[in-house]
């Protein structure tokens, strides 16, 4: 049996489904602070398959010690976290305690139940701005630019120093670039609270009238068009890297470290022109300041992860556009959701 902590997030609800699609049983540990238990029964109807769900703090040490003690766990995915880049620079406090403590609390109950086999959801911004492109996993992971990334951090090393210390330990490091895009039934995707922090739900909120316009944050970076430039990776094929380390986890002992991206990076302003392209509709737009601890470009060199986990991303970036429409088109106010589009498109 697999917990999944986070599991009703936007990549812990798509893990949950290929999961469940791929026979594993599963348990998923969520608060609901920043996600819709909707995203669970959604899950469910796609997979034609049911899972446990606790509702609980992954800090929770009593909580967690009663789900080991009930579920015959073997196998855990570690989602749970709080995500913002822009949040975590004013209140950085919180972002410790709950990504770094989330992830102290859940090994001690796992080392206690005596499981010991786990993936982190880590993040490409433990590289910190580097000097070149395309980012391996052999670049050095300098000091991060925001205490998000900073938190990714530590739990890695965390991770690394009780790898050392007990060998019974196996766990792999996922260093996810930009995941974007939605289930392509469009059943469950990207559901954000107030003003999205990431950039594909704030265009596609734009697009369908729930924004007016997108702000584009900065447009004198030293990249083609002045816009910054990331690798933006399909949630669904993110997912299935994770089953594809998880078979890796399960087979030996140690750690390791594999980023999850495309290896090609795109603007802002490429972003904003392919959806238009893809959904038909105008995305207006304006220029507005840099903000506080992005970085001007970043994309993987996912060649490791094709080696040795025999995983590469293959959806192209039309079917991210598209996927991203149709959710938004399905599910207007997302998961609380008053009214449905009837058709794909609006």
């Amino acid at each position: 049996m697999i917990l999944v902590t986070g599991g009703a997030g936007y990549i812990g609800s798509h893990a949950v489904v290929r999961l469940l699609q791929a026979g594993y049983d599963v348990v998923v540990l969520d608060s609901l602070e920043n996600s819709s238990v909707e995203a669970l029964s959604r899950v469910e109807s796609i997979a034609r398959r049911s899972l446990h769900f606790i509702q609980g703090d992954v800090r929770d040490q009593s909580c967690l010690h009663d789900l080991f003690a009930s579920c015959d766990i073997d196998f855990v995915m570690h989602f749970a976290g709080l995500k913002s880049v822009s949040e975590s620079l004013v209140k950085p406090m919180i972002y410790f305690d709950n990504n770094v403590g989330g992830t102290l609390s859940l090994c001690q109950a796992m080392d206690k139940a005596g499981v010991r086999k786990l993936i982190f959801s880590s993040s490409a911004t433990v590289y910190g701005n580097v000097p070149a492109m395309a980012i391996h996993e052999g670049f050095p992971t300098r000091e991060p630019t925001n205490p998000y990334g900073r938190s990714k951090l530590m739990n890695e090393e965390i991770l690394r120093d009780l790898v050392s210390a007990d060998s019974r330990w196996s766990i792999g490091l996922l260093r996810y670039f930009n995941p974007v895009g939605a289930h392509e039934s469009g059943v469950i995707g990207e559901d954000p609270n107030d003003i999205p922090c990431n950039l594909l739900p704030y265009i596609s909120q734009v697009a369908i009238g729930r924004m007016k316009m997108l702000s584009v944050y900065g447009n004198d970076y030293p990249t083609p068009d002045g816009t910054g430039v990331r690798d933006y990776i399909h949630v669904m094929d993110l997912v299935d890297g994770h089953l594809c380390a998880m078979q890796t986890v399960q087979s030996r002992t140690g750690i390791g470290v594999w980023n999850l991206g495309t290896g090609r990076g795109y603007s802002v302003l490429e972003m904003v022109r392919a959806f238009e392209r893809v959904s038909g509709r105008s995305v207006p737009f304006q220029i507005v300041p840099r903000r506080q601890g992005d970085v001007a470009e970043c994309w993987a060199d996912p060649v490791k992860a094709e080696q040795e986990l025999g995983w590469k991303a293959r959806r192209t970036l039309d079917d991210m556009m598209a996927d991203t429409w149709r959710w938004q088109c399905q599910n207007l106010n997302g998961y609380n959701n008053d009214d449905r589009f009837s058709s794909f498109g609006g």
